[in-house]
């Protein structure tokens, strides 16, 4: 069988592949504990469904305009207002089948082969991979310090002729921390004078805790949206908590979603409409289930905060917002990767390596599940990893020995 060299330099995904492995566990009885995923335990919101079901009981169920159907469009229209305080048109917006085919598609539209991207690390471990796939060069830069914000000088460093774009994740996947006000209005006008596009990641935006805000980056541009250089992407997924309907879009200007809606033309040809009712009825019904989730996810990330302290040699950062946090385990001497494959075998807890989010010796632990499952994780964990632990735990009906260094 011959493939070719771009599918091979593809990595696989890590968060898939734990996902499976974790799947796999479970069928056989065993008692697995996943820190490791992205998906919270609320119920979608009514409005979704019933909007959804409407136009199945109509059985109207056909193509759509490739970039979406105008009263989902509309919906968006409403929410970039409110929610960026941004003025824009329906021909600015085009919806896609998650927003991390928006974010494809988007990459597939501005990058010539070689083009760079700076990704900020820590980074979603897809963005290196995506630009790869349409011959893109990511370019990583690393904080220096510690606290997983980078310094600008860094990153005008890491300019070149060759760089299209930089994306910016905030609240941040896999630290959960939230880029400084300051540091995104430099940013954002770094890219507007060099011409550099900023992509605006913003799928956890209002997933924010302790009382702060968003921080939206065309606060800091006096240009219109025909002519600014920030293009942004969000979608239905982490706000309601409604992983499985796939529904993102980009903001961006109208010449910029022409050239999208080509792309999606040639090789989706559009969302489902059933999928694209749902995320209308999401975002015109009650908005309170994101303020529940929010408060979810504060207090399950106290918890998570709470017992990683308590836990020797393992710093971690304060999340501002997501459903993640990133401890540091460099004081256990051990890759991320084998970390978190020892974590699975030992203590049948599935966490995440940091390498993949270009931060070796870290691990993203999710705190998006139970907070029974949070403390009992960190607990496991704890066991497997500290030589001053108890040597015994009960993992599911069996009482396992720490019997190794």
């Amino acid at each position: 069988m011959s493939i070719s060299t771009l599918a091979r330099s593809i990595a696989e995904s890590p968060t898939l592949s734990l996902n499976e492995a974790a799947r796999v566990l479970r069928e056989k009885g065993e008692a697995v504990i996943h820190l490791g995923g992205g998906e919270p335990k609320n119920k979608t919101p009514i409005n979704a469904i019933l909007t959804s079901a409407a136009k199945l009981r109509d059985g109207d169920v056909k193509y759509t305009p490739t970039d979406g159907i105008p009263s989902l469009k509309k919906a968006i229209v409403r929410y970039t207002e409110e929610n960026y305080d941004r003025m824009v048109g329906p021909e600015n917006i085009i919806v896609s089948a998650g927003a991390k085919q928006a974010l494809y598609n988007l990459l597939f539209t501005l990058l010539n082969p070689q083009d760079e991207v700076i990704v900020l690390a820590p980074y979603w471990v897809s963005y290196p991979e995506m630009i790869k796939m349409v011959y893109g060069v990511p370019v990583i830069v690393t904080p220096e310090d510690g606290r997983f914000v980078p310094r600008m000088k860094d990153i005008a460093a890491a300019v070149s002729s060759y760089t299209k774009a930089i994306i910016v994740n905030s609240p941040n996947n896999p630290s959960g921390v939230m880029y400084p006000p300051e540091f995104v209005e430099e940013l954002v006008r770094f890219c507007e004078a060099k011409g550099i596009y900023y992509i605006s990641d913003d799928i956890y935006h209002k997933l924010v805790f302790d009382g702060k805000q968003p921080v939206s980056p065309y606060k800091f541009t006096d240009k219109d949206p025909e002519n600014t250089k920030i293009v942004s992407i969000n979608g239905i997924s982490k706000l309601y908590g409604m992983t499985g309907f796939r529904i993102g879009w980009v903001v961006a200007p109208k010449a910029m979603v022409a050239v999208l809606t080509n792309v999606q033309a040639q090789t989706v040809s559009c969302t489902s409409v059933i999928l694209q009712a749902a995320a209308e009825g999401a975002l015109t019904g009650l908005q309170s289930p994101i303020e529940s989730l929010r408060m979810t996810l504060e207090n399950n990330r106290n918890v998570m905060l709470q017992e990683l302290r308590a836990f020797d040699g393992v710093k971690v950062a304060k999340p501002d917002g997501t459903y993640y946090c990133l401890p540091d385990f460099r004081a256990y001497g051990k890759s991320s990767v084998e970390l978190s494959q020892m974590l699975l075998k030992r203590a049948l807890v599935v966490t995440v390596p940091g390498k993949e989010f270009g931060m070796e010796g870290h691990l993203r632990l999710s705190y998006c599940t139970t907070v029974k499952d949070i403390t009992e994780g960190v607990a496991r964990i704890k066991w497997a990893l500290d030589p001053n632990a108890p040597k015994e735990i009960y993992i599911g009906e069996r009482k396992l020995v720490r019997d190794w260094k």
